[in-house]
């Protein structure tokens, strides 16, 4: 095995056109992101049929500069990695096969990457001495996952959403404040200006037995709470509004994890995906795992969004163990970890 392995990862999963190149899983000698969020602004959301669309016009460039950024030429690339699932068929498919086809032309292994696995690894980037076992809480616009690393590549899936992911009750709720879209920057920006106090949320639990989430009936309450005082003619503070939501969702999201690290006796706690970057997320989780002797590790903002870089660091791993794909490779929106 060579001592400096370099992977060229493509991430299109959703609206980023992403490839970066990667050393040894924890070294990013390049990472490109070519955003689409001004275009679905003008929606309210991500519109999938777009999102396919602008990954096909820029997936060349972003590709050519995350190689040519990197200084690297395709002689020196040990591998290609692409994520393949879960996410929006159409945009999975353009990375997969744009992958596919560099694999072939260059004559380089082909690395198939779950995006969540994807989100947990931005942490060996960040941290270069983390090594499993650690909890991991990933939470994203369309994912919540509490899961316990028991080592590089083998996840025990311990708690998941029943019904909206947590970025994704971000996102609803800052329409329905109107602060727009991307809901969850927007929601934490405002947030840091209203009282979290102010208005008393449900948190919801389920129950004492799961470590799953639910953040649907706490939207409902939102919701409730805008309509009410609309019909009462009520001031309602936006700032508190979203101070007050925040905190009843990092409030359950910090809680379950400590309780999963407590669970599996786990000195050790991560967190990653979109959501993770929420700063109150990060003070709350940071000041609980002080208070219990734990360490905490949490990637930097552009490594909690998606991102390529995260998709190499996964990728080595398995490079390790030579689990390779094949042309059969085949986008798979609704992946789970481990498959």
């Amino acid at each position: 095995m060579k001592d400096n392995v370099l992977i060229l990862s493509i991430e299109s999963s959703c609206d980023e056109t992403a490839a970066a190149v990667v050393e040894n899983g924890r070294n990013v000698l390049s990472n490109v992101i070519s955003s689409q969020i001004e275009i679905h602004k003008e929606f309210g959301g991500v519109v999938p049929e777009v999102a396919s669309r602008k990954h096909i016009e820029n997936i060349n460039d972003v590709v050519e500069e995350a190689m040519n950024t990197a200084n690297v030429t395709r002689d020196q690339i040990d591998a290609v990695a692409v994520t393949y699932g879960p996410g929006l068929v159409g945009a999975l498919l353009v990375g997969v096969n744009f992958a596919k086809g560099l694999a072939y032309a260059w004559q380089k292994p082909l690395i198939g990457v779950n995006h969540i696995e994807g989100h947990i690894c931005a942490n060996y980037i960040e941290d270069k001495n983390l090594e499993p076992p650690f909890i991991c809480m990933v939470a994203s616009g369309g994912h919540s996952h509490l899961v316990y690393v028991k080592d590089y590549g083998v996840y025990e899936i311990l708690g998941v959403t029943r019904d909206d992911a947590a970025g994704e009750a971000f996102d609803k709720i800052a329409r329905s404040i109107g602060l727009g879209y991307p809901g969850g920057p927007l929601v934490d920006m405002t947030a840091k200006k209203g009282n979290k106090d102010a208005i008393r949320f449900p948190r919801v639990i389920i129950d004492e037995e799961t470590l799953d989430f639910s953040f649907s009936g706490l939207k409902s309450a939102v919701l409730n709470y805008l309509h009410n005082s609309s019909q009462k003619n009520e001031d309602v503070v936006i700032e508190d509004v979203a101070a007050s939501f925040q905190e009843a969702v990092v409030e359950v999201l910090a809680m379950k994890t400590m309780k999963a690290a407590k669970m599996k006796n786990c000195g050790t706690v991560a967190l990653a995906g979109g959501v993770a970057s929420n700063s109150r997320l990060r003070d709350i989780l940071e000041e609980q795992c002080q208070r219990s002797n734990y360490k905490f590790t949490k990637p930097s903002p552009i490594l909690c969004t998606d991102n390529a870089a995260m998709i190499g660091s996964a990728a080595y791993f398995k490079y390790l163990n030579k689990q390779f794909a094949d042309s059969s490779l085949n986008a798979d929106p609704n992946l789970d970890l481990g498959q």
